[in-house]
């Protein structure tokens, strides 16, 4: 086994990570605990967007829940291993659901929502998806850097 894959990554990385779980996983809790409330509420102020797409189904709420749930518990787990290899999936974890989730935005409007306001939601939805490809390629990066000796500064001249 190759031996950088087991060493830690930027701390920037990893508080990118979390930044991205945290609110997934709480959004995820929400509903599968109370999956009409998310529905009805969700994000916990307006435009609500959830509700802006009726009608309410209590499986498809709670489905949806545990997907915010899982992509956001496996960022946040992987960002407390914060090796490279645990980070890297995942983020790919994260992405397996991002993209998609960005891109049905993208293409199907919400009925209940504004133009501004559906853009705004799409927008919002793909910086997490860019932002999971810069985490990606910083932590592939950070490695070789790492194994050049140019971030510790240590080549020879």
């Amino acid at each position: 086994m190759n031996d950088t894959m087991h060493r830690p990554v930027p701390v920037w990385v990893r508080l990118g990570m979390v930044a991205l779980g945290v609110p997934n996983a709480a959004a995820g809790l929400w509903a599968v605990v109370a999956p009409r409330g998310w529905y009805d509420h969700f994000p916990g102020w307006d435009p609500r967007l959830v509700a802006a797409d009726p009608p309410y189904n209590a499986h498809l709420a709670t489905d949806a829940g545990a997907g915010l749930l899982a992509a956001g518990l496996v960022i946040l787990v992987a960002a407390w291993l914060g090796d490279r290899r645990s980070v890297q999936l995942g983020l790919a974890g994260y992405a397996a659901f991002a993209v998609p989730h960005a891109a049905y935005h993208a293409f199907n409007p919400a009925p209940g929502l504004t133009t501004a306001q559906d853009a705004q939601n799409v927008a919002v939805l793909a910086f997490a998806v860019v932002a999971v490809a810069v985490l990606f390629v910083a932590s592939r990066t950070a490695r070789a850097r790492r194994e050049t000796g140019v971030e510790a500064g240590t080549t020879s001249a």
